[in-house]
């Protein structure tokens, strides 16, 4: 990173906002060196590695020059691939999120290229696109080269090594000779130089040395673990670890929602970040996170960007990336100023081969660990435990409470018996009970260990698929049912000190519905299955919205597994 605040770089202040809004606190140095000359219309050749932040480097001044009241195309990107395509894209419409009447558009082969051409029709101020398609364009006329301003090469080398390099020059050929050209390139070999010096206006060139990708104290691992048994994996290695904090990563707003509620509902302090939730109280969390005023932050990558806490111990891949580079933004959270730091993944099915491409992109191996077993974390609890007693009676111990041992030892019960019964409420108080899950099982084997035949199994199919389960649902008894009832899932169980008698008096009391209306209540650690006349469990769900149930939070519908 660098010292130089985006307010100096030039740029203006819808593009200030759109960069605040998105959580990044500084340039990074290809940034920094790159906007200036390129908001003063020089030619530059950036050699930056992927990974750099070159995407806003052009990006940004690029915005900057589009006139939006001009409905004609002014800025040409070329990417290599159609999943670059697809990210730059999307990055020009998150940094100019604030600019009006902005219409950006990707183009790319293997699609209908006539929805294409009533996009271009349209008026797209910026054009994304792989080289054969936009030359396909070019020659169908639906792309006029006459009103380029910028023309912007990303990844130049990797369009170099796949043979577009006479649909490159075609392309640039035939726009006008006063429009301004960028060249991004990770290396800078001959073919890169050829097209530079005849296509470059003296371009200035301005070049960033790799940086290591991952660094030497973050330790690496990942465990093998199906949707429905992430919550339950990932409270165990907690126990096990018991990080000061640490952030989790999810790919979707929806599953930070679904994790953050699951840990509370365990009783772990956690909060999230996502886009859905506002600047301010971004800001507001963040703040209370490095205060330490809860462990857990559940996250997507966009909404941590600029996260920049020293005593992050461990960072978890709740989701696997999709794209390697943010892996490595993602484990830079942890393993600062020189501390030791974990990062943790969890893959199933096809993640392993995501997997495969990080280890690849960052020339490290990441190991496979063991799920841990809930013996071995009750055997943990209660090595804390026996610790937190030890410490404890190392100091001066106060005497406030030894006429109730006298009370004890006089009728009759001994000192062993006194201390093992203290030891196991001490234990249930700070405990949390864990829940079974297949991995469990000697006879489970990894998605990675079985056979071709075997993955294409239904089974694995309809598992690979699946929302994740709530508190083990999937061994739950068939039971049956009466036909005129629906069986609704309450997110609280046995584990929130949850009774029949607490869901039968809310169900009556806060839902409002009439008597007789409820049937069978079962209960389970982290859930509850009520049964409900189907006339009433619409109102029933709508009245207990804002509800607690032993000023608890809850979730509450339609049991899917019914």
């Amino acid at each position: 990173m660098t010292d130089v605040p985006f307010a100096q770089l030039g740029l203006s202040a819808e593009l200030l906002d759109a960069i605040h809004d998105l959580g990044y606190e500084s340039p990074s140095p290809i940034q920094a060196l790159a906007i200036p000359p390129i908001l003063e219309g020089r030619d530059i050749v950036g050699l930056s590695e992927t990974g750099s932040g070159k995407t806003a480097a052009f990006t940004l001044p690029a915005l900057q020059m589009i006139d939006t009241e001009a409905a004609e195309a002014q800025v040409l990107i070329l990417s290599p691939t159609r999943e670059l395509c697809v990210q730059v894209c999307e990055e020009v419409h998150r940094l100019g999120a604030k600019m009006k009447g902005l219409r950006a558009v990707p183009v790319y082969g293997g699609t209908p290229i006539d929805r294409q051409i009533t996009q271009l029709k349209r008026g797209a101020h910026i054009i994304v696109g792989t080289p054969g398609r936009l030359l396909d364009h070019l020659r169908r006329k639906t792309l006029k080269p006459a009103t380029i301003k910028l023309a912007i090469l990303d990844e130049a080398d990797r369009m170099l090594d796949m043979g577009f390099r006479e649909d490159m020059e075609d392309l640039l050929g035939a726009m006008q000779a006063d429009h301004q050209t960028l060249f991004f390139s990770a290396t800078m070999n001959k073919q890169v130089q050829k097209l530079i010096q005849k296509f470059g206006n003296d371009p200035e060139e301005l070049s960033i040395k790799g940086q290591t990708k991952t660094v030497s104290t973050v330790t690496q691992s990942y465990y093998e673990v199906r949707n429905r048994s992430k919550v339950e994996v990932l409270t165990r290695i907690l126990d096990m670890d018991n990080p000061k904090l640490a952030v989790i990563f999810c790919n979707t707003k929806r599953s930070v929602d679904e994790c953050t509620e699951a840990l509370t509902a365990r009783g772990y302090g956690a909060d999230r970040l996502h886009g859905d939730i506002s600047q301010q109280a971004r800001e507001r969390t963040t703040r209370r996170f490095r205060d330490g005023a809860f462990e857990l932050l559940v996250a997507t990558d966009v909404a941590a960007r600029g996260l920049d806490i020293e005593d992050v111990e461990a960072v978890f891949n709740y989701d696997i990336p999709q794209d390697p580079e943010d892996y490595v933004h993602r484990i830079g959270r942890t393993g600062r100023a020189g501390r030791e730091g974990r990062a943790i993944s969890f893959v199933f099915g096809r993640d392993i081969y995501r997997l495969q491409s990080i280890e690849r992109y960052t020339k490290q191996h990441i190991q496979r660990a063991k799920i841990p077993t809930q013996e071995e974390v009750e055997g943990k609890r209660a090595d804390q435990l026996f610790d937190l007693v030890q410490g404890r009676l190392e100091k001066e111990v106060s005497h406030g409470f030894r006429h109730y041992i006298d009370r004890l030892l006089d009728q009759g019960h001994t000192a062993t018996d006194i201390t093992s019964t203290l030891f196991e409420l001490l234990r249930e108080s700070i405990g949390r009970e864990g829940e079974s899950i297949a991995e469990d099982s000697p006879h489970y084997k990894p998605d990675s260990q079985k056979s071709r035949k075997e993955r294409q199994d239904r089974g694995d199919r309809q598992d690979r698929g699946e929302r994740r389960d709530k508190g083990g649902r999937s061994d739950r008894k068939p039971r049956e049912k009466n036909p005129n009832a629906v069986t609704l899932f309450l997110s609280l169980g046995k584990a929130a000190s949850v009774g029949a008698g607490d869901i039968l008096g809310m169900f009556y009391r806060e839902g409002k519905i009439p008597d007789g209306t409820v049937g069978q209540i079962q209960l389970f650690d982290r859930h509850s299955l009520v049964d409900v006349d189907k006339e009433v469990a619409d109102q029933l769900m709508k009245n207990l919205e804002n509800s607690k149930l032993r000023n608890q939070r809850f979730r509450i519908g339609p049991d899917r597994m019914s």
